[in-house]
């Protein structure tokens, strides 16, 4: 027998801040997946890499230590608690793949407690404080969508959100909404000057991939100051998790302190959008060629 999807459902953002103790950021995360359930969400994002503090903040051999095997033990407890309160998680690890074979893996848990799958981050910057091209592999599964209670839904992860051909191709098949779990922050040195236009850009361009695909779109970051073994000026993660709707309408909004964001999906609303603004129906998918070029020229 068959089980209808939802038309509505709630999603659930937990932003946190992190430890330098991964079983009590577990614990924490297990706790507000269990909070947002109680407030009726039906799917619930973690943050980019939540068992520990950022890593990317240098390069150090010592760190892949923390990195784990996925399908491992985080999404076995994830996976109970995902069961025991009938949600879907979305859950960013470390992975090892194997010896010297890491990735930043996002694992999708379905509400039965199972993982549906998983997707491993595509883009991977390399920047002062985010130096993830020491510690992970880019992604070798390519952008996908996942079945899951609540429908279709597609997880990219930080960086991914800049890519337009990122959010594209996973709205393409099928994705109802696309999450993106984050750890993005402002050096303190370059706040003052820049900080009011990074924010900015970056709500941008995720609420543009919900106008041109005509999905929902979420995104949950970590929040506070985190200086990585008490080293270093660090990262002030800024928050501002949220959720916006299918015309890049901002329906739930997070500050810069710990926060679970709740907003409720309305598929009808894809429906709505994409019948009055109807981008995907004007592709022009045979004058595209070129795209997988890294540049052209005359």
């Amino acid at each position: 027998m068959t089980t209808s999807l939802p038309s509505k459902f709630t999603v659930g953002l937990v932003q946190m801040s992190m430890s330098d103790d991964p079983a009590v950021n577990l614990g924490k995360a297990v706790a507000r997946i269990r909070e947002a359930a109680q407030q009726g969400a039906g799917l619930v994002c973690l943050p980019e890499l939540f068992r520990t503090q950022y890593i990317g903040q240098r390069e150090d051999h010592a760190l892949f230590d923390l990195a784990e095997a996925v399908p491992g033990p985080t999404t076995e407890t994830l996976g109970k608690i995902a069961r025991e309160n009938g949600v879907v998680v979305i859950a960013s690890l470390f992975e090892r793949r194997a010896a010297g074979l890491y990735h930043n893996t996002a694992a999708v848990i379905d509400a039965d407690g199972k993982v549906k799958g998983i997707y491993r981050k595509m883009h991977i910057p390399d920047d002062p404080a985010y130096y993830e091209k020491f510690y992970f592999t880019p992604g070798d599964l390519g952008f996908r969508a996942f079945d899951t209670k609540v429908g279709p839904i597609g997880t990219l992860v930080c960086w991914d959100q800049w890519y337009p051909e990122a959010a594209r191709l996973t709205a393409l098949q099928g994705a109802n909404i696309l999450l993106y779990p984050t750890a993005i922050g402002w050096l303190p040195s370059e706040k003052a000057q820049y900080g009011e236009q990074q924010l900015d850009a970056w709500k941008t361009i995720q609420r543009s991939h919900a106008i041109a695909n005509g999905c929902w779109v979420a995104a949950v970051n970590r929040c506070g100051l985190e200086r990585l073994g008490s080293e270093g000026a660090g990262i002030e993660f800024w928050g501002h998790s949220f959720v916006c709707d299918p015309f890049g309408i901002v329906v739930a909004e997070a500050a810069e302190d710990e926060a679970l964001v709740l907003a409720q999906v309305d598929l009808a609303r894809i429906e709505e959008v994409r019948r009055n603004w109807p981008f995907l129906r004007d592709r022009r998918t045979d004058a595209y060629g070129g795209i997988e070029h890294r540049f052209l020229t005359d």
